[in-house]
């Protein structure tokens, strides 16, 4: 191809980050701003100018589905079987393989069932598969890290990390899985990162082959590098210069799993020369949407907001159920309201944020003769806590209530536990339960054989193939790099969104980057909700809504209401204005008449009080202006005070009441 020819339909910013003669190059490309197709123009280009061989070209990616849809875009653009695209992994462990068979060495065997092989390595109080679980999760972590046996135990504490098993067992455990692979010549994943940068820095003539073989690197997705890679990726370059990664400061939430993002923060730091180009325009989402995510994430940093490029689209729209089960019915109605005639249900996704609220959502989808498709393991059979609970049920000679009654005391023990992993396994086993009981309320006398059988064809029928056309089910993890016409996103409650286990800055930092994800995986239509109340066994417990949900809400009613101010002469004395209908906003106290003055005054009072009971300065309870709009419009009810600026779902859950008595007694 020629390379003028890439350059077509590349808008400035993209041009510069194909033709940038910068070396490295870091691309900060935001949600919807052509990512995929900046860097494989790029490399084509490079190629088609003579600016690099595609034989020496390796370009990293995170999954085997982005290295093959990488390899095929650069075979659209006459680049066939030439460039090396692979995970990480994929290409440690095909270097190392042709060195052990370079050297007669071999090869060890590769660990790919951790869990049965730690389980056999744990302390007697700390048996089962859960725990094994955890362990294990936590070992990755440390790899990924690059903290060893012996510094586990800090590094966790320093991380403000609460693993669901004792540090100490765990650094104990790790210490041994270590011994063990190595008396038993096993390696596992991690350990293919580990041993091809050890031979990298110890082997000067593998180094130099390597990188003679591969000499011009690009990285994608570099938020979600995490040290363990990082550090393979400086062996792989060594003093070279020849580097481009590309990534979005906005879409790192993978810290959970050790990955790092101020790795491509301070990229530019460490490596000086760098040119930095950021990709701000949005080809996705209407602008509406884009509102909204622009709204979730005020201190963007290098990120930068995001400008549409798409024709307007509705405002997004937000609602609340008094429970998670009305919540569930009502997606799925909203769902077949938006299957138009002759669209397919594919353009449609339900994103929750735990894979414990998809049950609930697959029953309410069968129910409404919706096909649906749950993506990737966020099934609940497929959690791997909800698949040892199943074995260990399939082995019992108990009735099901007593099981039940199990179920639901693990669950609890589970919550009460309050660490970063109990929370999530509490969710599934909460929604087995559930499942439990409505297989009882079915059949009063039914077995644990009859419900694991109900729980096989309740669970898996209805699900088309993966081609089959279907509503995607999808958590907001699994929906990274996927986009859908309409999106309708759960579940938006505390305790969810962000998680209750986020405790940290930079937890809630990463819960909300998680959040706007979400938010951009919506090209046309996004529909948000959040439940009232929740059950968990046999208690229902009050929910509030998620304080993302104040931006969401302050950025639809700008949405639609602009930027227009209502002028004090178009109002009567009541508040209201000429037509009869209150004002949203109003411009300063100076606007309001006597009688609204003293509702001001009193609406001040109050702020005071509830902001020396807080201990928190009176602008957090309520700003002077959405005072002066409470003070002006009188507002009768839930609904009219949320019309109101700064006025958002927390706000009038927590002291909506008291306001419309104050309202209540200023009318008198």
């Amino acid at each position: 191809m020629d390379a003028r020819d890439l350059l077509d339909g590349l808008n400035d910013s993209q041009r510069r980050a194909v033709t940038s003669p910068a070396q490295p190059l870091c691309v900060l490309a935001g949600a919807g701003s052509g990512k995929t197709r900046v860097l494989t123009r790029r490399i084509a280009w490079r190629a088609a100018t003579g600016d690099l061989d595609p034989r020496h070209v390796l370009a990293l990616t995170f999954t085997r589905k982005a290295a093959g849809e990488l390899t095929q875009r650069l075979r659209q653009l006459g680049l066939r079987e030439t460039v090396a695209a692979g995970t990480f992994h994929a290409v440690a462990f095909g270097q190392l393989r042709q060195r052990w068979a370079d050297r007669g060495v071999r090869p060890p065997e590769l660990l790919d069932r951790k869990v049965p092989f730690v389980a056999r390595l744990l302390p007697a109080g700390a048996t089962g598969s859960t725990a094994a679980l955890d362990t294990v999760s936590e070992i990755e972590w440390a790899k990924a890290r690059l903290v060893e046996p012996a510094g586990y135990v800090g590094a966790v504490r320093a991380a403000g990390r609460r693993p669901s098993v004792d540090p100490t067992v765990v650094a104990e455990a790790y210490d041994r899985y270590e011994q063990e692979k190595r008396r038993q010549r096993l390696v596992d994943f991690d350990d293919l990162l580990g041993l091809c940068r050890r031979d990298l820095q110890r082997d000067e003539e593998f180094a130099r082959a390597q990188r003679w073989r591969f000499r011009h690197l690009f990285v994608d997705e570099f938020q979600d590098v995490n040290p363990l890679q990082h550090a393979l990726l400086d062996a792989w370059c060594g003093e070279r210069a020849d580097l481009c990664v590309v990534g979005d400061p906005n879409q790192a939430i993978y810290g959970w799993n050790g990955a790092d993002p101020a790795l491509l923060d301070s990229f530019a730091d460490r490596h000086p020369g760098t040119e930095v180009v950021r990709l701000a325009d949005n080809y996705r989402s209407t602008p509406q949407i884009l509102a909204v995510a622009n709204a979730l994430l005020p201190a963007r940093g290098q990120g930068g907001a995001l400008r549409a490029h798409r024709p307007d689209g509705p405002v997004p729209a937000l609602r609340s159920f008094p429970h998670e089960r009305a919540e569930a019915a009502a997606i799925a109605r909203a769902v077949r309201d938006h299957h138009r005639p002759g669209a397919r249900w594919a353009s449609q996704a339900v994103l929750v944020r735990t894979n414990g609220q998809i049950a609930l959502l697959e029953e309410a989808f069968r129910a409404a003769r919706v096909p649906f498709r749950v993506r990737g393991d966020g099934s609940l059979l497929d959690q791997p806590d909800v698949k040892a609970r199943l074995r260990e049920l399939r082995q019992t000679a108990r009735e099901l209530p007593a099981v039940v009654a199990d179920l639901e005391a693990a669950a609890a023990e589970l919550r009460a536990a309050d660490d970063d992993a109990s929370a999530e396994r509490a969710g599934n086993l909460e929604a087995l339960v559930q499942l439990a009981r409505d297989y009882a309320a079915l059949d009063p006398a039914g077995s644990v054989e009859g419900f694991l059988a109900w729980l096989r064809t309740t669970t898996r029928s209805d699900q088309p193939d993966a081609g089959g056309d279907a509503v995607e089910i999808a958590t907001f993890h699994a929906a990274k790099g996927l986009e859908w016409p309409i999106v309708h996103i759960a579940g938006l409650e505390q305790g969810l969104v962000p998680i209750a286990h986020a405790r940290t800055p930079a937890a809630l930092a990463e819960e909300r980057r998680l959040l706007y994800v979400a938010v951009t995986r919506a090209e046309q239509q996004l529909l948000c909700s959040w439940a009232k109340q929740r059950t968990y066994g046999e208690r229902t417990v009050p929910r509030e809504p998620s304080p993302y949900l104040e931006a969401i809400t302050a950025a639809c009613e700008r949405l639609r209401n602009g930027p227009s101010r209502v002028h004090p002469t178009t109002r009567s004395p009541t508040g209201r204005d000429r037509s009869g209908a209150r004002p949203r906003t109003t411009t300063s106290r100076a606007d309001l008449d006597e009688p609204e003055v003293e509702l001001l005054d009193v609406l001040k009072a109050w702020r005071a009080a509830q902001a020396k009971a807080a201990a928190v300065p009176a602008y957090v309870i309520f700003h002077d202006r959405t005072l002066e709009a409470l003070a002006a419009a009188r507002p009768r009810t839930h609904t009219e005070l949320l019309a109101l600026p700064g006025m958002g779902p927390v706000k009038v859950s927590r002291w909506g009441d008291e306001l419309l008595e104050i309202m209540s007694r200023a009318t008198r």
